[in-house]
């Protein structure tokens, strides 16, 4: 997937000279990737609550706020840092309705998947076709992808999510979690191995 990395550097350079036509189309330009971020890492028991693009919005008006700061001095690339701001409001979201004890903005969770997202998932890790059209078949994968994803360790779990279901790049992985760009695909590389002898021996068990 590309990135509109370029028009971000652009637009930030005339956003820095005060154009406030660049400064709002900055905010916006990524505006889907973090939705389909928040849709990712939303709980499911959230989902009749909580619209994701309330969250993105909530998210874009903190960045607003804290814009001409960033622009001064930058502590982190404008999509990661964006993405930050609308991790905190999850994390938010999730003290407030769902866990009683606080967890660190600063520490990456997965929660549980939305079953979409496991299927896309299982589909890009797995052989052709493994994405099931009926909802009980669909169900049962997604179980079975949880179900694969909690043996995983964590930072097997998060790398696989960050690359596969909310399509960051090398570089962006590597900011989010605070490693070189070269252990990033090492990381990769293992966690899919590791997910894909998982979710293949569970399909060898169920159809023998």
């Amino acid at each position: 997937m590309a990135h509109p990395d370029g028009d971000t550097e652009d637009l930030m350079a005339r956003a820095r000279g005060g154009d406030g036509e660049a400064l709002q189309s900055l905010l916006g330009l990524h505006r889907a990737r973090l939705r389909r971020m928040v849709a990712v890492r939303l709980d499911r028991r959230l989902a009749a609550r909580v619209d994701p693009s309330d969250v993105v919005q909530e998210a874009l008006a903190d960045a607003a706020r804290k814009l001409p700061e960033y622009l001064r001095q930058p502590p982190l690339p404008f999509y990661p840092w964006l993405r930050q701001l609308a991790w905190e409001r999850i994390v938010k979201l999730h003290q407030r309705h769902i866990v009683a004890a606080k967890r660190s903005v600063n520490r990456e969770a997965v929660w549980p998947l939305p079953q979409d997202s496991s299927l896309e998932l299982a589909a890009r890790v797995l052989a052709p076709g493994t994405s099931p059209s009926n909802q009980a078949m669909r169900r049962e994968l997604h179980d079975r992808v949880q179900s694969a994803l909690a043996q995983l360790a964590e930072r097997d779990r998060e790398v696989l999510v960050l690359r596969y279901l909310e399509e960051l790049s090398v570089e962006e992985t590597s900011q989010v979690l605070g490693i070189t760009a070269g252990a990033v695909k090492v990381r990769h590389l293992r966690a899919l191995e590791r997910l894909r002898g998982r979710l293949a021996d569970d399909f060898t068990e169920n159809q023998s």
